[in-house]
């Protein structure tokens, strides 16, 4: 097909066909004169031509350029029109290129198809797209790309303008969108129109974007709103220039307000909940020639219907908090940002105050409010510092790690509160949990609280990551070196209600010898699982950890591991497990990386498990869990019947003994020893005259008797207050050595009572009374027992027989 291009020498167009930058091919232009890879189509030329392939839109591209000549002529205000008719469908651009006069202004307005602009890099979705370039003198500034169906409504430029529209070669469009009017000068390098109509927004950029903006140039967006919405303005990327005059700044003009314009820096967080239109306003300086740097601004305007629960402020005191922060977000920031398209929610720390992010600081009181139609979206992050320079001062100290109640009140949810513990040197950490106890979340027993800690050990050149715990374990304590931070996350809404009674405590303590040490007191209805730190990564080489297992008195523990061995090889060192009961004698168990580790064994008393790492060789790592249960100690039937067959003899021995006893006393005829004339007699019931109590000296032991002799009865008092000992003997047939029998520790002797009322004179005995004794004494020279010392103990109203005398012999 051919076709025929016929421009009118009056209408300045002139129309270039070429190939596509970058392409060679076979297809070309065909003409009369021959053929060729580039057309040009001159203003008052009739040219016709054809295409030597099928596919011409595959090869080559068309620009159409029309001049106009505003300085030294009328211009031609009103629609302008796609000239001329009839072309090659190519992709093609329109371009007109109007030069006017710096006093005067000119308007590009748009037609009910409105425009929206996009980055350098972004494609429209129907690949129509329009550039507009603002020509002052030879300098050429790119106001912006835009696609249709947007918010941009005018576009008014200081002097010449250079408009350009990109039409895809399947593109039916016959008209060009726009109309060209004559305005006075606006004094600035450009005014953007946006006009927003109901809940929307619009994202924009300053004039070169990403370039910088124009040195010492001032421009403006004006947005028009219904009254009846409220507009917020937010900055995404901007950067400065290095001023040497005045100073970059944005100027708002909202009517009504009393300090027009208000004047923010870019740095600033920008007015929001402004009711109806405004207008804003870009301001550079004059830049460094040396070292310029580049002013540029994107930034979105979201327009909102006015929240029902505006004007309801939520108080947050932190005026008695310290070292901490609160921030309010969207939910998954600051790794995901939210899309500009996505339905805004503003927290506002005052009326015109407003942000997608707002962090509040302690010491201060807030009274904020919500932008938002779904406050489920948005979520709480705090964190709070704890240190400590001075254990003299800190170790007395317990902080309470609980959510402070100003959070717990805001409706929204709390997704994590970290408190950052630092410890210097020589002081570590002690968590604690009286109540609740905590919990270790492992893949046989997983937390399903709606919150957990996790807790990290950190120092500049390491980390530990110690573990996940959750509320109602039998974990009551760890203590940990180096500095701690611990992060409460949630995972629920009902977290407000489980955590009423948060008990979890922290102290100062001083140094502990491993990494890490827990206390553990075994629920005995359940069987609770423990692992090493770091898991499943391993410890870290050369690291010490402990168990310490509480087994109450009644019962016995059971210990076990989940795995045969270490499953680590060392480079360096040596990786044990040690076991050991908290009692005396107690042996203790230790493994090496190199041999199984123990069978499950019954632990009776309170135990330590301890695991300390070596260096291991590569792509093995020390990870290691291991179990508790509680179970009531078995007593052992073979002993109980033990004892009742003890306790049945020793009564059938009482009972013979006794009957023994009466039986002697009724028959027995006194008996008639040998008496020694050297040895001192006196009256059994004469206080005073010995210097030994019976229970200090050996005066009543005798070496030989023959027959059983009670003689208690000798001993007894008229008023009955003295309860002598009775001891029933019986004959002694080994042989007689030289010293008497070492008597029984005194812990098998009955003691003698004391009498609470002043003793009589005993009666004097009768002969029939007095029964004769044959005694043994020491040889010369044996010392005197050591009952002297107690002579003066008035408490002891026993009285012996005889006092012990040093004797030359023994009288038989």
């Amino acid at each position: 097909a051919s076709f025929t291009i016929s421009l009118h020498k009056a209408d300045n167009t002139t129309v270039t066909i070429k190939l596509r930058p970058g392409l060679s091919s076979s297809c070309r232009i065909r003409l009369k004169n021959g053929i060729w890879f580039e057309l040009k189509i001159k203003p008052g030329e009739n040219v016709t031509f054809a295409f030597t392939c099928s596919t011409p839109e595959k090869y080559f591209i068309m620009e159409i350029q029309k001049n106009i000549d505003c300085v030294s002529g009328p211009c031609p205000f009103g629609d302008v029109h796609l000239y001329p008719p009839g072309l090659p469908r190519l992709n093609r651009t329109y371009i007109w290129d109007v030069k006017a006069s710096t006093k005067a202004g000119l308007e590009l307005k748009f037609s009910t198809s409105w425009l929206r602009q996009i980055e350098p890099e972004e494609t429209c979705p129907d690949s129509i797209s329009y550039n507009i370039n603002s020509c002052i003198d030879k300098a050429t500034v790119n106001i912006g790309t835009f696609c249709r169906n947007g918010s941009v409504s005018r576009v008014k430029l200081l002097g010449g303008v250079v408009m350009s529209l990109h039409l895809p070669w399947h593109s039916l469009l016959t008209t060009s969108g726009f109309n060209i009017a004559n305005r006075a000068s606006i004094k600035r390098l450009c005014i953007i129109e946006s006009i927003l109509k109901g809940e929307s927004s619009v994202t924009l950029m300053s004039p070169n974007y990403p370039l910088g903006f124009p040195e010492d140039e001032l421009m403006t967006w004006q947005f028009v709103i219904p009254p009846s919405m409220r507009a917020s303005v937010f900055f995404h990327n901007y950067s400065l220039s290095n001023c040497e005059r005045k100073e970059e700044r944005v100027e708002y003009y909202i009517p009504g307000s009393p300090s027009n314009p208000e004047v923010f820096k870019l740095s600033d967080s920008q007015p929001a909940n402004i009711a109806g239109s405004f207008n804003m306003s870009l301001q550079g300086c004059d830049q460094d020639a040396q070292n310029p740097g580049v002013l540029r601004l994107l930034f979105q305007v979201v327009v909102q219907h006015p929240q029902v629960d505006e004007n309801v402020t939520h108080l947050v005191d932190l005026s008695k908090e310290k070292n901490m922060t609160v921030t309010i977000h969207l939910e998954g920031w600051p790794s995901h940002i939210p899309l500009m398209s996505e339905p805004i929610c503003l927290i506002c720390k005052d009326p015109r105050s407003c942000d997608r992010v707002l962090t509040l600081t302690s010491g201060a009181v807030y009274r904020i409010s919500f932008l938002c139609k779904d406050l489920s979206r948005l979520r709480i992050t705090a964190e709070k510092g704890i240190g400590c320079m001075d254990i003299r001062w800190c170790q007395r100290k317990i902080y309470s790690l609980s959510v402070p109640k100003a959070i717990t009140r805001l409706p929204i949810r709390l997704h994590k509160f970290i408190w950052k513990i630092l410890a210097p040197d020589l002081i570590n950490v002690e968590i604690t949990s009286p109540s609740l106890k905590l919990q270790q979340h492992v893949p046989e027993q997983r937390c399903n609280t709606s919150y957990s800690y996790s807790i990290v050990s950190a120092t500049p050149e390491t980390e530990l990551n110690v573990g996940v715990f959750c509320p109602g374990g039998s974990i009551e304590k760890i203590q940990m070196r180096n500095n701690i931070t611990i992060s409460l996350k949630t995972f629920g809404k009902g977290f407000i209600n489980e955590s009423i009674p948060q008990d979890l405590k922290m102290s100062f303590v001083p140094h502990i010898k491993d990494e890490c040490i827990f206390t553990v007191s075994p629920n005995p209805k359940a069987k609770v699982y423990l692992q090493t730190p770091n898991w499943p990564y391993g410890l870290p080489p050369y690291v010490s950890v402990s168990w310490f297992i509480v087994v109450p008195s009644r019962q016995s523990a059971r210990l076990g591991f989940s795995k045969d061995r270490m499953g680590i090889a060392c480079e360096t060192g040596r990786a044990y497990v040690n076991i050991k009961e908290e009692t005396q004698g107690a042996e203790e168990i230790v493994r090496r990386e190199d041999e199984p580790l123990p069978q499950p064994r019954n632990m009776h008393h309170n135990f330590w498990v301890n695991i300390s790492n070596c260096k291991p060789v590569d792509k093995t790592q020390l990870t290691l869990q291991f179990w508790v249960t509680l179970a009531d100690k078995q007593i052992d039937l073979g002993i109980i019947l033990a004892v009742v067959a003890g306790a049945g003899v020793l009564t059938a021995i009482g009972l013979t003994v006794f009957c023994v006893k009466k039986k002697k006393k009724k028959t027995q005829n006194p008996m008639v020893g040998v008496y020694n004339a050297n040895v001192n007699t006196q009256m059994p019931g004469k206080k005073g005259l010995f210097g030994k109590g019976r229970q200090n000296n050996e005066s009543h032991v005798y070496a030989v008797i023959d027959d059983a002799v009670v003689y208690g009865h000798l001993l007894k008092e008229s008023n009955g207050s003295v309860a002598p000992e009775v001891d029933v003997y019986r004959p002694f047939d080994g042989p007689i050595g030289s010293l008497p029998p070492s008597p029984p520790p005194f812990s098998f002797r009955k003691d003698i009572k004391r009498s609470s009322i002043s003793e009589e004179e005993p009666l004097p005995l009768t002969d029939a009374d007095q029964d004769t004794y044959t005694f043994a004494h020491q040889k010369s020279g044996q010392s005197e027992d050591n009952g002297d010392a107690n002579k003066t103990d008035e408490g002891d109203t026993s009285v012996p027989l005889l006092e012990n005398k040093e004797q030359d012999g023994l009288v038989e």
